[in-house]
């Protein structure tokens, strides 16, 4: 049951890729295009959110960051518990290498960032930004690279952006929280404590688990905590185990339910409203920033480094083992896109900087895309030449018997 999950997961974040890829292409020819106008005007319009004495009024990129994104950490948070609960984190063996790789490839980035924002006109602040992997832009390129590579290598690379989620998670939590409002939390609080009675209730309809995330999400966003930290708080609460024998878990459900809906949906409107960026304002100061650079190096040459490294290091040590029937080059290739920060490092990177500061946000913008495309390619590179080797060896080999 756990590889159908997994096989199911691989299809629909590798295929949304696709949809990923266009709708940062269609931002950013639209960010420079006659309707530029237009396309800013749409994502920074103001619109208020109110319920009764609650009103928030934030322009329509901020509520796509702190609304839809929710849903796209609430499902994030989902396929965590299940992998810690059933799949591949559930086993300490399997899980070793994957969370050793993320480990590696969130602390080695970061290193390669600061060393080009430690000196005059840096910015230390935007370390975070090269730390994260994008799963599906990674995923899709593994698919189009390797479509007959080892499903070993896909559940790698699956499980190790998982796990680099769930550090990046921490990061918005720990990083990003410039004030707390404590009743607001308190409540946030109280109102997950009902979610998790809820799941005990068999009964309990799937409306009530629905109505009481929204008042988590609420409550947390009114606190000061970035609301993707309730999205996550929220799955947690989920139940995993099913209601009568035969039938799925809730947990289960929710993930085939909402999973498409977010890699459809969710992601690319986030990637049409934040991947935009006009090329009249860049200048070589932007293009030669050390945000920009530093955020770039770390996705291509820090993510490779400490991943690879990482895993190297532990199967060596004998903590864990190589995927099985796979390469040191095939994992060499998937450390390089894990590179593809894309999405996630769009979202922090967003965080980690004033949004009243339009140099340091064009200089995010061109950094992560910058370092993405080029671990995309590279690894694309990699594995598919590891893949055309692997098909002249199976062609040989068939020859032969014949």
């Amino acid at each position: 049951m756990s590889r159908k999950i997994t096989l199911d997961f691989l299809k629909t974040e590798a295929a949304s890729g696709t949809a990923l890829a266009l709708a940062a292409a269609l931002a950013i020819f639209l960010a420079n295009s006659p309707w530029a106008t237009s396309y800013f005007s749409v994502i920074k319009h103001p619109l208020t959110f109110q319920v009764g004495d609650f009103e928030i009024t934030k322009p329509v990129l901020k509520w796509i960051k702190d609304g839809l994104m929710t849903i796209f950490f609430f499902v994030v948070g989902l396929e965590i518990k299940y992998e810690i609960l059933r799949g591949e984190l559930s086993n300490p063996r399997k899980l070793a290498l994957p969370v050793l790789g993320a480990l590696g490839g969130m602390v080695v980035p970061a290193a390669v960032y600061l060393a080009f924002n430690m000196g005059p006109g840096g910015a230390v602040e935007g370390w975070p930004a090269p730390v994260a992997t994008d799963i599906a832009f990674a995923l899709a390129a593994l698919a189009i690279a390797g479509p007959r590579l080892p499903l070993s290598l896909r559940t790698f690379l699956l499980t190790l952006a998982i796990a680099d989620d769930l550090g990046a998670v921490v990061l918005i939590a720990t990083l990003f929280t410039e004030r707390i409002d404590l009743v607001a939390l308190a409540g946030a609080g109280v109102v997950l404590a009902l979610m998790a009675l809820a799941g005990r209730w068999r009964g309990a309809p799937y409306a009530l688990f629905g109505v009481l995330a929204f008042l988590v999400w609420a409550f947390t966003l009114e606190s000061g905590v970035n609301p993707s930290i309730a999205g996550v708080a929220a799955a947690m609460t989920i139940p995993i185990e099913p209601r009568r024998p035969g039938e799925s878990g809730m947990l289960k459900q929710m993930m085939h339910a909402l999973h498409p809906y977010v890699a459809y949906g969710v992601m690319p409107i986030f990637a049409f409203a934040a991947a935009g960026f006009s090329f009249g304002d860049l200048s070589a100061d932007n293009l030669l920033s050390p945000v920009a650079i530093g955020i770039a190096a770390g996705l291509f040459i820090g993510k490779q480094i400490g991943v690879f490294g990482a895993s190297v290091l532990a199967i060596r040590l004998g903590i864990a083992r190589r995927p099985s029937d796979s390469t040191w080059v095939e994992i060499y290739g998937c450390a390089l896109l894990c590179g593809v920060g894309f999405t996630m490092s769009l979202f922090i990177g967003a965080l980690a900087f004033d949004a009243e500061n339009p140099t340091a946000q064009s200089a995010v913008r061109l950094g992560v895309i910058g370092g993405s495309l080029l671990s995309a390619a590279v690894g694309m590179a990699v594995l598919a030449w590891r893949q055309r080797q692997r098909d002249q060896l199976a062609a040989t080999e068939a020859g032969a018997q014949g």
